[in-house]
């Protein structure tokens, strides 16, 4: 498996829904509209849970709506992210493994993300993640070389901006929008506001 790259709006969305649920484990899907082939380009992710992560049947649900927006928005799932309730604690869980082997089937190159809650402040220079690829039906660690963050100072700048104003607020996971199915989990809010922080009038690409 090659390059993963990274994008601004997949990463502050993992950033704030895990900040947003600060004492919980926290999940979701990693999404790619790029083409099949070559580096595995995340380009955004869906916030899933923050309770009862193993709860299957809400996850098979969840699945299976993202899915079938996926298919409508010309995007694909491409991977899973989790942070666990232990900050210090970045290993991958039995739940985590067999989401993603359930991605893994339709989507070989699939990537097992986990953020590392230890490394999350806001003066940490390098990505809090840990990646993991699929190898002979294994979870391995992928070599963090291959993995790309383009302007990462930019994307912190941004994730730590809305975490500050309290725009981690606007976000909503699939277990906010089963409480009130009038929320939106799809996020467009929340994304238009990260789009405008990340605009080239703004500088900040």
């Amino acid at each position: 498996m090659g390059e993963v790259e990274l994008s601004c709006l997949a990463y502050v969305k993992m950033y704030l829904h895990s900040c947003l649920f600060p004492r919980c484990s926290v999940n979701g899907l990693l999404l790619s509209s790029s083409p099949a082939g070559g580096a595995v380009c995340v380009t955004d992710c869906v916030p899933l849970l923050h309770s009862h992560l193993s709860l299957t049947p809400i996850t098979q649900l969840a699945l299976t709506q993202v899915d079938v927006w996926c298919s409508q928005t010309q995007q694909r799932i491409v991977g899973y992210y989790q942070a666990n309730a232990c900050a210090s604690d970045c290993n991958p869980t039995p739940c985590a493994l067999k989401i993603a082997d359930k991605i893994a089937e339709q989507f070989e190159n699939a990537v097992l993300l986990m953020l590392d809650g230890s490394k999350m402040s806001p003066d940490y220079r390098v990505p809090p993640i840990v990646m993991y690829e699929r190898k002979d039906s294994k979870w391995v660690l992928k070599d963090k070389h291959t993995v790309m963050l383009r302007q990462w100072e930019e994307t912190r700048a941004i994730a730590n901006q809305m975490l500050e104003s309290g725009d981690h607020a606007l976000l909503v996971d699939f277990d906010g929008h089963l409480d009130d199915i009038t929320k939106d989990w799809t996020n467009r809010t929340l994304n238009t506001k990260i789009a405008e922080l990340s605009s080239p009038a703004n500088g900040n690409i």
